[in-house]
């Protein structure tokens, strides 16, 4: 059977030259970068050599960037790892919003258990936070400011640099969620205004395991993993060379094409976008419609003109051939609504029945059509048109 996959926001293939350049540290260049000798130091300066490309592309100094294991611990070390500072200072107050990946909604779940008040705000239809909010949202005791930079399941673009400028006016630290923007957008640490940035490089064609932190200097932060004094001390355990080297040719080949890809892939959105609006006139199209990633098209039907069972049509897509999802990837075994959907206002029955088409580097105008042509027979085949 044919298989097509539209799925790059949960994750993308390794890029073949990425491939390539990490591949000498998994054999021959095998040091350990804490060691002394010879292959030790080669794998610690292929890391720092890494370091350096991917903190530049950030606008950040190397000595700023720090390897974690995912973009989940970059998350966690970022807004966990503040708490104690903050709390030793009165500041025991969180802003975050109702429409964040998981990893940042449970660090701050968790530290509401640990004497912390976290305000989630509200987001508007199209899932972008409000800034009037946000300022009236501030009180003496707000120590930090989570917000993503771009929604992973509608794609949707936060006002960053001015949220990170009612921080910094305030004294507040700023920390936002950059894993989806990183790579497709410009994402500048200064433009910003941010004091701590999550990205990660299974996003833009580069290996799982592998993600960094971004640190203002002068941020403290209350290390979670002890034992080595790897990167700095801010993370024990050894590092993976190749998985580093891997991340950073992958940035640079992101960046280098990061306009061309961007526009050929915006076309593709584009092109289906149109293809499921004039065949489907109870198709919702979630996120901004142009404050947005342009490889994210996020769309529900409504439910009350059409009965569809959301994991059915996901499924049902599968079968065909068809790699899709219903939202975010670390959720995407559940048949719960979005909370992402729910907050942006759709009412359960169409959250569920929601289809998140992302498309990436290798997607082409004829398997977008091609989706598009199974997509049109699933539904037909299960919908339950509705006389509500």
């Amino acid at each position: 059977m044919r298989r097509i996959y539209l799925d790059y926001t949960a994750t993308t293939p390794v890029d073949p030259q990425v491939f390539e350049e990490m591949k000498s540290y998994f054999m021959e260049k095998c040091g350990n970068p804490s060691s002394i000798h010879k292959y030790g130091q080669e794998a610690k300066a292929a890391i720092e050599e890494s370091r350096d490309i991917i903190a530049g592309y950030i606008g950040a100094a190397p000595g700023e960037l720090f390897f974690m294991s995912s973009g989940t611990e970059s998350n966690n070390t970022a807004i966990k790892g503040l708490a104690p500072k903050l709390k030793a200072l009165g500041k025991n107050h969180i802003i975050t919003s109702k429409v964040e990946h998981h990893a940042v909604l449970e660090s701050c779940e968790y530290l509401s258990e640990q004497g912390f008040d976290i305000t989630y705000l509200d987001v508007d239809e199209f899932g972008v936070v409000n800034l009037e909010q946000l300022k009236n949202s501030i009180t003496s005791r707000t120590g930090l400011i989570s917000i993503m930079f771009a929604n992973n399941e509608v794609g949707s673009i936060n006002p960053v640099a001015q949220i990170g400028a009612i921080a910094k006016s305030r004294g507040i630290l700023f920390h936002t969620d950059a894993v989806q923007a990183f790579g497709k957008i410009p994402v500048n640490i200064n433009e910003l205004n941010v004091d701590l940035l999550t990205i990660t490089a299974h996003k833009l064609y580069g290996p799982k395991g592998i993600g960094a932190l971004y640190v203002r200097k002068g941020v403290e932060l209350e290390k979670l993993m002890h034992g080595g004094g790897q990167e700095r001390g801010r993370r024990a355990g050894t590092e993976s060379p190749a998985l580093i080297v891997g991340f950073a040719k992958a940035a640079q080949i992101a960046h280098d094409l990061m306009q061309t890809e961007s526009d050929k892939i915006l076309k593709l959105k584009q092109r289906l976008k149109s293809k499921i609006e004039n065949e489907f006139p109870f198709a919702i199209f979630n996120g901004h419609p142009i404050q947005s990633l342009p490889n994210i098209l996020n769309v529900s039907f409504d439910s009350k003109k059409i009965k569809i069972d959301g994991e059915a049509l996901i499924l049902n897509m599968d079968l065909e051939g068809i790699a899709v999802t219903s939202g975010s990837a670390c959720t995407s075994g559940s048949v719960k609504p979005s909370h992402v959907l729910l907050a942006m206002g759709r009412n359960v029955e169409t959250a569920q029945a929601t289809i998140r088409f992302s498309f990436g580097r290798f997607t082409t105008e004829e398997e977008v059509d091609f989706a598009f042509d199974v997509l049109k027979k699933t539904i037909n085949r299960i919908g339950e048109m509705s006389n509500g």
